[in-house]
This record gives C-alpha cells, sequence and structure tokens, in this order.
C-alpha cells in the first residue's frame, strides 16, 4: 500500500515539473513577442518605406543625404545617382552618390529657396 501511494506522488511531481518548464517559458516566450512588435517590425516598415523611395526618385527631384547634402538629381544609374549641388560659371558642379544614401526627398524649389 505505501509503494502505491509513493509512485501516485513521484508521477504528481512529473507532471508539475512539466508544466513548471513550460510556466518558466512563458516569460521568454512574451518577451520575444514584444521584442518583435517594438523593434523588428517598425525596422522591417521602415527599409519598406526607404526601398520605395529609392524606387521612386527620378531626374529633377531635389533630395538629401544621409551625409546632409542637398542637391537636385541630374541623371540616375543603376546604384548611383548623379547630384547637382551646386553652379560654378554656369556649369553644375556634380557628385556621384549612392542610391541607398538618400534620407529623403524635399518639396521642388526648397534648394532654390535657401
Amino acid at each position: 500500500m505505501n509503494f502505491i501511494n509513493s509512485s501516485n506522488f513521484i508521477i504528481a511531481n512529473a507532471t508539475s515539473a512539466e508544466s513548471n518548464t513550460i510556466m518558466g517559458m512563458f516569460p521568454i516566450i512574451i518577451m520575444f513577442v514584444v521584442l518583435y512588435f517594438l523593434m523588428i517590425r517598425p525596422q522591417i516598415k521602415r527599409q519598406k518605406e526607404h526601398k520605395n523611395l529609392i524606387l521612386s526618385l527620378s531626374k529633377g527631384d531635389e533630395i538629401t543625404t544621409s551625409g546632409g547634402i542637398m542637391g537636385i538629381i541630374s541623371k540616375i544609374q543603376d546604384n548611383y545617382i548623379f547630384l547637382e549641388v551646386s553652379r560654378s560659371n554656369s556649369q553644375p558642379v556634380e557628385i556621384i552618390v549612392q542610391k541607398n544614401a538618400v534620407i529623403g526627398t524635399m518639396p521642388r524649389g526648397t534648394i532654390k529657396s535657401l
């Protein structure tokens, strides 16, 4: 009789250990879900917006680069943009910038008003 009671006690402890393991993992799972919604998902959204910005660039757009340079797009190649930043003796001063360096566009006429 004593043997049966002790075996029931062992089985009861084993099932509670399994439930403790699952409950112990629950906070970790919750942390990953919160991490996804607070950090990963907004970053993916920003990457999509930046990709759409780069795909929508066209000649004549006024842009700002990550280095703070503002200019007018004069030519677009596969990965590079020719950016007119100034005029010297009525000749345009152009620099070559990678497309990924573009962080935003400005309304037309913004650079001339500066």
